[in-house]
């Protein structure tokens, strides 16, 4: 991570990554309306008064002298988004094969950067980044999120968790399908063989900065085993590593396609079932029981539609088998009412295009303003953070604007015209 840290400072110290952007003590917005998102109402007068980086009041009947107006009365304000589920550090080109096995941590930590800037100006002001995605040591999403706080690149607030903690040949092995003597992979890459060495990979993401830790309780789709759905980490493994990132007030994201994989990650202890393809109804009913959140990530299939015949057959045909049944049972674990928190994959969705799966949750059932909870206050709350993904005296000065009405066409959120992050705007 130092050589990552280090090749960052250079870069800004010789201006290629120069951070810009809009600061007073006091900022007024005046909005058209804002939006209360547990009521899902709309709200006016909108004068928000933006002290730092927390919002100051709300319509005050005084200004303080001096502050700075920000004129957005024809727009709509929205509390700034947020991606549980990102890959910052890949892009997608029907494959990553020229990422994983050709770049650098240095280039993939450039790689990040870049879309992290996509991503903010998309409107979305934080994002789990769930898994360095890059043959490294090194932790290329922890170095990003620490350049992000220090001012060094544009992005948004980075949860980072290090490397995908599996088993050795698992979905997240990304040497599965090189030569078994290219290079060899430990539990510090996040590889694992038995709850020891599962208890020394979270020991090792968490004191080199990872804030989440994901594993990998099933197979997958863009990956050369097999099944998409068979269970890889053990009940035992999963239960440990577990245990072990709650010593330390971590949380816990399960990939998981498949049925078993599903319940036995959710009886284990994790926060969030990320994908959640083939749910069944008990499942759903573990995950309302225990508040674990079902991360969807439900409108890549549109977003990969056209690059099908460019990946691998095998992938190919996991993905036609299990996508549109994913689809089907997000469809049922809206209406059971399962905790909900938008996730993208992206890059499968495009980095700076997140929000693009609000629609895609819509139209498997939930309404505009279910879909924007589920990238406000639920996401909030699945992170524990209770500053923010509202609009409210206290609270974060995270803020998007719009043209028009996001709960008569949610794709409104697809072109934001106003950003503002911790009170520094972005976007105007």
């Amino acid at each position: 991570m130092k050589k990552i840290m280090t090749k960052l400072m250079a870069l800004v110290l010789t201006g290629l990554l120069l951070v810009t952007h809009v600061q007073a003590a006091e900022i007024l917005i005046k909005g058209k309306a804002y939006l209360d998102v547990e009521s899902g109402q709309w709200q006016s007068p909108a004068e928000i008064l933006v002290k730092g980086d927390l919002i100051e009041s709300i319509n005050p009947q005084t200004l303080p002298d001096g502050v700075e107006v920000v004129d957005l009365s024809d727009q709509y304000l929205i509390p700034g988004l947020m991606d549980m589920h990102t890959h910052l550090d890949l892009d997608f080109e029907g494959g990553f094969d020229h990422i994983i096995t050709k770049e650098g941590a240095a280039n993939g930590a450039l790689r990040a950067a870049k879309n992290a800037e996509k991503t903010l100006m998309a409107g979305f002001t934080t994002v789990r980044n769930i898994g360095t995605v890059h043959i490294t040591d090194e932790l290329i999403d922890v170095a990003l999120a620490e350049a992000i706080v220090n001012g060094w690149v544009k992005g948004p607030d980075v949860i980072p968790a290090g490397h995908m903690i599996t088993i050795l040949g698992g979905h997240g092995d990304l040497t599965l399908g090189l030569s078994e003597n290219l290079v060899e992979q430990s539990p510090i890459n996040g590889i694992v063989s038995g709850v020891d060495e599962a208890i020394k990979a979270v020991r090792y993401q968490i004191k080199n900065g990872a804030k989440v830790i994901k594993i990998h309780a099933t197979a997958g789709v863009l990956s050369l085993e097999d099944s998409v759905g068979a269970q890889q980490l053990s009940n035992a493994e999963m239960k440990a590593i577990i245990e072990e990132a709650a010593r330390h007030h971590i949380k816990v994201a399960a990939h998981a396609h498949g049925t078993a994989g599903i319940i036995e990650a959710i009886k284990a202890g994790v926060a969030s079932i990320e994908h959640g393809s083939l749910l069944d109804e008990e499942g759903m009913k573990l995950m309302k029981k225990h508040g674990v959140y079902l991360v969807p990530t439900s409108g890549l299939i549109d977003s990969m539609k056209d690059s099908m015949d460019k990946i691998d057959p095998k992938m190919a045909a996991k993905a036609a088998y299990v996508l549109p049944l994913a689809q089907e049972n997000l469809s049922k674990a809206i209406d059971m009412g399962v905790p909900i928190a938008l996730g993208t994959d992206a890059p499968l969705i495009p980095h700076g295009q997140n929000a693009l799966e609000l629609s895609a949750m819509m139209a498997r059932g939930m309404t505009a303003a279910e879909a924007i909870r589920s990238a406000t206050v639920n996401t909030a709350d699945l992170l524990g953070l209770k500053d923010r993904g509202q609009i409210k005296v206290g609270m974060r000065a995270d803020i998007i604007a719009t043209d028009t009405d996001a709960l008569e066409n949610i794709k409104a959120l697809e072109s934001v015209n106003f950003v503002m992050k911790k009170g520094l705007v972005y976007k105007k």
